[in-house]
């Protein structure tokens, strides 16, 4: 008879298969093989913790697989050997579930092998842990060299490795209070929802310094906060573009690369509404969510466009912005600690790639400013090409533009999602752009 868990360590190794394949991103595999087991709320939480944990700790995992097991490995039986070793030796789960539960995971010709190598892994836990100062840098903390190197060219050894150990930690949740919902529709709602809370002291929170209006979550996730658009789950990294697009009430905003709308509630706050905020996505198949959230958080007056911005734009969006937010494109490379996939997947050719994406759509976005608009260039990435290098070198092609300001977030200096953003300004009306 199969253990009780059995199914959950089950998901785990299918997900781990699918993603291999390239199918899917780490949250929908999670979210996928939940619903298609119906799994509990615990269980569900296992599979995420036992999922995320294999993914961020993939490389040192395999470098105690080596250590543990001589010979090849089929791709499945290393995920399983993954999916235990990871409960074993990062989540600290006892002994008889990670190794009973995980061997039962496995094919039948190989249940024998698995319960060796985890069995074995019990017993030299100690030995394997204690040599972790001795690993290289990169598999002691499970980033491609080449990211490795990278971010130690840029920001030094020490800084990388707080970067890395960062990335490894399961990211904090922390909630935006939506300005555009009145208290006494809160308290209205509380009528009908007791977990309501009647004003914002009684948010299920701790308020974030040097953040108006952002609270790192104490507790379980309020899904009727939520449910109501009281509140938005959003990093605090996120205002620093918006901040510093200034919007205005009157203006008319364009949010460019709007879905899934996070930074479009922020755009829709400052404004007083969301009725001079057009919202677009190169994506048809993101729009219907961007308006589901915009709708549950009283923004749903947005104008809401598909465009690819990679083209240029339509004609009646010419000189008609006051304000532009840009939120491109990026190698994710500020939030691999939410992304937890992303490290893998990314190569370096696809950092110069992106670069020419990013220049494309600044081009084909500046013409819709209105003369003395301002533009806002934001991404989740550390990286200098994406970031500062792209703004320069845009600046030098348009010399007619201000760099106004710009702010970086680095995750190891600030305890935020990485983040980059930089103001431009067009000139006055007579001069060319």
């Amino acid at each position: 008879m199969p253990a009780k868990n059995f199914h959950v360590r089950q998901a785990a190794v299918s997900a781990l298969h699918a993603w291999a394949q390239g199918h899917d991103y780490a949250e929908s595999l999670i979210e996928r093989h939940a619903q298609r087991r119906k799994l509990s709320s615990p269980d569900r939480g296992l599979l995420q913790a036992i999922l995320f944990g294999v993914l961020r700790h993939r490389r040192l995992l395999d470098h105690w697989i080596g250590k543990l097991r001589d010979g090849k490995l089929d791709p499945e039986t290393r995920d399983v050997l993954r999916v235990g070793l990871c409960q074993l030796l990062i989540l600290n789960l006892p002994d008889h579930a990670a190794v009973n539960e995980t061997v039962e995971a496995g094919k039948a010709n190989v249940r024998s092998l698995i319960n060796a190598v985890l069995r074995r892994a019990t017993t030299s836990r100690k030995r394997l842990l204690d040599e972790l100062p001795d690993l290289p840098p990169a598999v002691r903390h499970s980033h491609p060299d080449w990211l490795y190197n990278r971010w130690k060219s840029a920001f030094g050894k020490a800084d990388t490795l707080a970067l890395m150990e960062w990335n490894n930690q399961p990211a904090e949740t922390f909630f935006r209070l939506n300005p555009l919902v009145s208290h006494d529709g809160a308290r209205a709602s509380a009528r009908v929802s007791p977990s309501l809370p009647a004003s914002p002291a009684a948010l299920p929170g701790t308020p974030v310094a040097n953040a108006p209006g952002f609270y790192k979550l104490d507790g379980a996730l309020p899904t009727a906060l939520l449910a109501a658009g009281t509140i938005y789950i959003q990093d605090p990294a996120t205002r620093h573009a918006v901040d510093l697009l200034d919007p205005r009430p009157g203006e008319r905003i364009l949010d460019a690369c709007a879905a899934p709308g996070g930074k479009a509630f922020l755009i829709a706050a400052a404004l007083g509404s969301a009725q001079s905020l057009t919202g677009t996505d190169s994506n048809e198949k993101r729009l219907p969510r961007l308006r589901q959230n915009l709708a549950r958080l009283n923004a749903a007056d947005a104008t809401i466009a598909v465009h690819d911005w990679t083209q240029p734009a339509p004609p009646e969006w010419h000189g008609a912005f006051d304000g532009i937010l840009l939120d491109v494109p990026c190698s994710n490379t500020g939030v691999l600690r939410r992304r937890v996939d992303a490290r893998w997947r990314l190569q370096v050719p696809d950092i110069a790639a992106l670069v020419l994406t990013q220049r494309q759509i600044l081009e084909h976005a500046l013409p819709c400013l209105k003369p003395g608009g301002r533009l806002v260039y934001s991404t989740c990435s550390l990286e200098h090409a994406e970031n500062l290098g792209q703004i320069e070198a845009f600046l030098a092609a348009h010399p007619t533009l201000t760099l106004h300001s710009t702010r970086q977030a680095l995750p190891f200096r600030d305890a935020t999602d990485g983040a980059f953003a930089a103001r431009l300004e067009a000139p006055a009306a007579g001069s060319p752009i």
